[in-house]
């Protein structure tokens, strides 16, 4: 589906297309900038490739213990089928700050950097709650977009008279890569007197606790 969904941004109707999955790409140096998830490659009757673009799928980091839970459910799968482990220490919790800074960032710079500079276009798939925590991207039309940002949700639905999570594209988002890239790796700044007041007050710490110094006598 998610294949499909980025095919329909990078190629015109009817294209024949395959996907190649965890594709190196190698800087002018010959230096690895990593692997691209995959790449949807467009090719003629001969099995020429014609066209590529390249899909990232977008995972998230996790703060908190997964295995204390997991283990907890295993001990007895049957009764603890929907049990609640909400209120326990370390309660697992998606960190969307650190995957955006740590994953998606490096990613579009170097990765998406070389795909820009060869003038091809580039897919993000990410989850809903993820792309809701990046700052507001610049949008454009489809047709002048150089990134596709595919954006998905589980949705609860009814499968042959049982309900079950279904991944479900919930928007898509065409922007300039410059721009979005731009947009993703600029902090907002706070103030300035903030920070000064931190300062202030750590070195009012540090001037208050005199450092302990001992002295040996006579060690020779």
């Amino acid at each position: 589906m998610i294949t499909d969904d980025a095919a329909s941004f990078f190629f015109p109707e009817g294209a024949t297309w395959s996907s190649l999955t965890e594709v190196r790409l190698n800087d002018a140096n010959g230096k690895s900038a990593g692997n691209i998830d995959v790449v949807l490659v467009a090719y003629d009757d001969n099995g020429k490739v014609l066209d590529f673009g390249a899909l990232e799928i977008q995972a998230v980091y996790i703060s908190g213990n997964v295995r204390d839970p997991f283990e907890h459910y295993m001990k007895d799968p049957k009764a603890r089928a929907r049990m609640d482990w909400s209120d326990q220490p370390n309660y697992p919790r998606p960190d969307y700050l650190s995957s955006s800074r740590k994953r998606l960032a490096p990613q579009l710079l170097f990765k998406g950097g070389i795909l820009h500079s060869w003038r091809k276009k580039s897919a993000v798939a990410l989850n809903k709650k993820f792309f809701d925590t990046l700052p507001r991207l610049t949008q454009v039309s489809k047709s002048k977009a150089e990134i596709a940002w595919l954006i998905y949700d589980l949705k609860l639905t009814k499968m042959d008279g049982q309900e079950r999570y279904k991944l479900t594209k919930i928007d898509e988002v065409f922007t300039e890569f410059e721009p979005a890239l731009l947009s993703i790796t600029t902090p907002v700044p706070g103030k300035m007197d903030d920070f000064m007041r931190l300062l202030q007050e750590r070195l009012d710490e540090q001037l208050e606790t005199p450092p302990t110094n001992k002295t040996i006598e006579k060690p020779f």
